[in-house]
């Protein structure tokens, strides 16, 4: 058996930035094991694989170890893929994913997604996250993620967290977070529970993250950095129960699976 293979750098304005997904676009799905493996074998932090429906593509994100409910930057990957490689024509797609419907259209020089948002609550226990994360103090709330908020986007940049107590954590990862200086807010993830020690860009935090700084800050567009050592870059707008995440996309390479 034979597949194409996209290789993408989502949220980057050049090549070696952002967050790196695979793609790979389906006549049919295979089975999920199969799918598994090939994302084992990809090692990126994301391999996305869609098959065409009537109205639309259904999609689905697996992670070197696990599938997962909602990505964003495989997302913005594959719209890539399907706008300048398959129908070159569309100016807005439909996703149907795990976690439902999922628009994305182009914009400008680069692609809009239209995520729902996600609220957070304070979280039960915050001293062991704080812990874990190595932080002295920080709001911590809770969503399908664990939120780190602290003062200085200096404290994000020196992280140093105990992976392992991470995992011990409830959730799916942990994003810590702060309002910045060149960007409105700056953050970084770390999800070694799904076998992703720390995620570039991760877009479906976003969908937390905007609704939060946009509270604090009194502002419904929010311009946003994540990363360490690797970063990249999206604008986040909260439209009441929604969230538009706009970024960029950098083709890398295009291959052939074989097996």
């Amino acid at each position: 058996m034979k597949l194409d293979l996209y290789h993408l750098d989502a949220f980057a304005r050049r090549p070696f930035e952002g967050n790196p997904a695979a793609v790979c676009p389906l006549a049919e799905w295979l089975d999920d094991a199969v799918m598994q493996a090939i994302a084992t074998e990809n090692n990126l932090s994301e391999t996305a694989f869609f098959v065409r429906e009537e109205e639309g593509y259904r999609l689905r994100w697996f992670t070197p170890s696990v599938e997962v409910d909602l990505c964003g930057h495989a997302t913005l990957a594959s719209a890539w893929v399907i706008l300048n490689e398959l129908e070159e024509r569309r100016e807005t797609l439909r996703f149907f994913t795990r976690s439902g419907e999922l628009r994305v259209s182009r914009a400008g020089e680069g692609l809009a997604m239209d995520f729902p948002a996600k609220l957070s609550e304070p979280a039960a226990a915050p001293e062991a996250v704080l812990a874990a994360v190595g932080v002295a103090s920080a709001d911590v709330r809770m969503t399908d993620d664990i939120l780190v908020a602290v003062d200085d986007d200096a404290i994000v940049a020196a992280l140093e967290p105990d992976l392992q107590a991470l995992k011990a954590l409830p959730g799916r990862g942990v994003v810590v977070t702060a309002p910045g200086r060149e960007f409105d807010i700056v953050s970084r993830w770390f999800g070694p529970k799904v076998g992703v020690d720390e995620d570039p860009v991760t877009g479906s935090a976003h969908t937390s993250l905007a609704p939060y700084w946009s509270e604090r800050l009194g502002k419904r567009r929010l311009t946003a950095r994540q990363g360490g050592r690797r970063t990249g870059e999206l604008v986040c707008e909260v439209r009441e129960d929604r969230v538009i995440l706009t970024g960029q996309v950098v083709p890398y390479l295009k291959g052939t699976i074989e097996f």
